[in-house]
């Protein structure tokens, strides 16, 4: 399979789960054949479930020798999951007791061999610490609930930069509203209808602001890899209804294989589209131009959103500047998104962070980063 995507030009690989760490010996082989076989852009992340027992005897050298041997292939990212701002609801819902002392201690271990993980926030009602109701039926009052977040995401940025991340990432929720998406079928095994992680679209709208208005202000500290002109996106999508930014790309340059039939499909939610085995004689065909926003995996929806003005501007600059005419903000967060990407070394996790190049992303002395933009339609 690694073979054929090497043929189909593929550029970027991802190893994801259940837990690719359960498999290292075969996860670790095959990350090394696909860097030896051209593709330059690997990633596979972990619950860091072996970082527990950080005060056994041998803790220490088992973890080296992992991060030796990763170090050793041509991995260029690697997350690890962190749930909540608060050390115990994380080891709570992971059922994972002692893991966040042992990230801890792991992280100058990898940074020493040369791997910079990735802290990987899937956003959820636990992520501001232990979730209280703040209704019977479990729902927050948006404006409540965007204070609730905008705090959470910083003391979260906090919490991660202070365990020794030096690079971030968010899921956003993968709550799809049956009656809105009755065609999504997912066959990757990331969505729930638990409370913890669904959330109404006024919700998301808030959660959405929230996020676009913390991450300016962590940006010189920590590479946060989500773009904003992305979360600025969905934050309008949810909070006005109204369309800006780029449909995902999801069929047309990437793909989702299921591991379980090694079938492929546009993505991990469109499980109806079956493309048939990414096998030697499969080229997985180009569609029609990308349309759909049914579902909000940042997998696929935020390089969408990166790589979308420049591949207008090379089929139709027309089309791009009455883009931008139309929202020139989402155009202005694209820009600031670019110079930051390049800034932070494109979010390769095999480099320390360049904090100087980072440090010219700080904003005016009180003066918040996004004063310059327009702001969200509800946000403050």
């Amino acid at each position: 399979m690694i073979d054929a995507a090497v043929r189909n030009g593929v550029q970027a690989l991802s190893f994801t789960g259940g837990e690719p760490f359960l498999h290292t010996d075969e996860l670790i082989e095959l990350v090394h054949y696909a860097g030896e076989a051209g593709i330059p852009y690997i990633r596979t992340g972990t619950n860091a479930f072996f970082l527990r027992n950080a005060d056994e005897a041998g803790w220490e050298a088992r973890v080296r020798g992992l991060a030796e041997a990763l170090a050793a292939t041509r991995l260029y990212t690697l997350w690890i999951s962190i749930d909540s701002c608060d050390a115990a609801v994380h080891e709570e819902m992971r059922g994972l007791d002692g893991v966040v002392r042992g990230i801890e201690r792991a992280l100058p271990i990898f940074h020493e061999c040369g791997i910079y993980p990735a802290a990987n926030l899937g956003i959820n009602r636990n992520t501001p610490g232990r979730w209280e109701a703040c209704t019977p039926d479990g729902q927050c009052d948006p404006e409540a609930l965007y204070e609730l977040f905008r705090t959470g995401f910083a003391r979260f940025y906090r919490f991660v930069t202070g365990l020794g991340f030096t690079m971030a990432n968010t899921c956003y929720p993968m709550s799809v509203e049956a009656a809105a998406e009755p065609d999504l079928v997912s066959v990757y095994g990331a969505s729930s209808v638990d409370p913890v992680v669904s959330f109404t679209g006024q919700e998301k709208a808030a959660v959405f602001r929230a996020l676009l208005d913390t991450i300016p202000l962590f940006r010189p500290e920590l590479r946060i890899f989500s773009p904003l002109c992305s979360v600025y996106a969905l934050a309008r999508h949810y909070g006005d209804g109204v369309t800006t930014g780029y449909p995902c790309r999801g069929g047309a340059e990437f793909f989702f294989v299921d591991a379980k039939s090694a079938h492929t499909f546009p993505c991990g939610f469109r499980g109806s589209e079956d493309l048939g085995p990414y096998g030697e004689a499969l080229v997985p065909p180009r569609g029609p131009a990308p349309a759909c926003r049914a579902c909000d995996w940042e997998c696929f929806r935020d390089p969408s959103d990166l790589l979308g003005p420049f591949l207008e501007l090379r089929h139709n600059p027309f089309a791009l500047g009455k883009r931008l005419l139309a929202d020139p903000a989402f155009g202005r967060l694209w820009c600031s998104d670019v110079r930051y990407a390049r800034a932070c070394g494109f979010f390769s996790g095999r480099q320390a962070p360049d904090t100087g190049a980072l440090r010219r992303f700080r904003g005016k002395e009180g003066r918040h980063p996004l004063d310059a933009y327009q702001p969200v339609p509800g946000a403050r």
